[in-house]
């Protein structure tokens, strides 16, 4: 009996998820795997975050809270965005979700209707587009090469705008490929999206505390607050203070849109955890030690990463600029062959053989909307990385 819709059939497992699994089962084996495939920092949750948590339940906050969260953790995001942002919300304008992922989706299902477009420039994170087609939305994906510093132009976005745009997609730091755009870059987009009133905005910022280079993060809303009105922000606290388990992302945005994503939260999930939801307002209300110190330590494992991958005949790598990933074009390496003679055809068959043989976990660049290319995540310890480099050079010298 088939009991998928349509609307599953057309869509895939999270590409990342699956190559993080696999190696964990290969682990689990005995295999010597480095899995380098999954954008999950490898350190412990902060200790005032996890005593606030710990007090949190011995207070008996283990209950439903509203929708759109609780009050307190609403008041340290406002705080938050007005502190480190410039930016002024109000309670209302704010919601929390069981992770940014979440409030993604809800966005789209509060927005779409069959057949809407939704802006994708390509790299994207390997998840929006999947979302997108679940709620009926039509992807449309603008290719953004190397060549321009991966980030899609104003004129581009302007070629791709129908009457059928429903969403733009945006996401800075960049996840796969570590681009950042400048506040004149973001500007630029904001000239076009002005003239397409009808257009809403998604910007994507949960890597917003980790930059590697000169480049600093600006907010979309910070530089075009002209589109305040009709923008998304999305953020959480997974990736700065890594809290990926706790599973509480939370966005900002205009009224009418939040009071509908926390209309579609009450028939879904109902509200995020409510020991989470402390643990975060500990978070973001508490000493910010732990990002800085975590930022410094990724800048030195991206230097280590982008040195060892420069060792590698074939590759061609920008230096990342925010976010802990790596994304090395791979084409010098397609149409090559294994030890055991099979035709490397494309960047997925190249994930799998470096998984297969060289014993690290990479997710292929098709999976982000571009190809060929591989992403490395750098979000594990030096020692693992420098083991990872050595392994990855052995496998990629092996192919004729």
């Amino acid at each position: 009996m088939d009991v998928q819709s349509s609307r599953v059939k057309a869509v895939k497992s999270s590409p990342s998820m699956a190559v993080s699994v696999l190696a964990k089962q290969m682990l689990a084996k005995g295999e010597p795997v480095i899995n380098l495939a999954l954008g999950e920092p490898d350190y412990n949750v902060p200790a005032h975050v996890i005593e606030a948590a710990y007090q949190a339940m011995l207070a008996g906050n283990n209950h439903y809270t509203a929708p759109n969260g609780l009050e307190v953790l609403r008041q340290a995001i406002v705080d938050k965005f007005a502190r480190e942002n410039d930016l002024a919300y109000g309670l209302d304008e704010i919601c929390v979700g069981n992770g940014a992922k979440q409030l993604l989706f809800n966005a789209f299902l509060a927005t779409l209707e069959e057949g809407d477009e939704v802006i994708t420039p390509a790299p994207y994170w390997v998840s929006y587009t999947d979302m997108a087609m679940l709620n009926g939305g039509v992807p449309v994906v603008i290719p953004c090469g190397a060549e321009q510093g991966f980030k899609v132009t104003p004129e581009q976005l302007e070629a791709a705008i129908t009457p059928r745009t429903r969403w733009v997609m945006l996401n800075s730091p960049n996840n796969p490929s570590g681009a950042i755009f400048t506040r004149e870059e973001f500007a630029a987009l904001g000239k076009v999206l002005e003239r397409h009133p009808n257009v809403l905005v998604i910007s994507d910022e949960i890597y917003e505390h980790i930059v590697l280079g000169y480049q600093p993060f600006v907010s979309f809303v910070t530089a075009c607050p002209q589109l305040r009105e009709r923008t998304l922000l999305i953020n959480g606290v997974s990736k700065a203070y890594a809290m990926t388990g706790y599973r509480l992302g939370y966005a900002a945005g205009p009224k009418d849109l939040i009071v509908a994503m926390n209309k579609t939260q009450s028939q879904t999930t109902t509200c995020p955890s409510s020991i989470s939801q402390l643990a975060a307002v500990a978070a973001l209300n508490g000493p910010q030690g732990f990002v800085r110190d975590a930022n410094r330590e990724y800048q030195a494992r991206g230097a280590l990463v982008v040195d060892g991958l420069a060792q590698i005949p074939g590759l061609k790598l920008q230096m990342p600029q925010g976010a802990f990933y790596a994304f090395p074009e791979v084409s010098a390496f397609i149409g090559k062959r294994t030890p055991d003679g099979q035709v490397i055809s494309n960047d997925t068959e190249l994930s799998a053989y470096l998984l297969r043989e060289g014993k690290v976990a990479t997710v292929p660049g098709s999976a982000f909307g571009v190809e060929p290319y591989v992403r490395l995540s750098f979000a594990t310890s030096r020692q693992e990385l420098e083991q990872a480099l050595g392994q990855l050079r052995e496998a990629f010298a092996a192919l004729a």
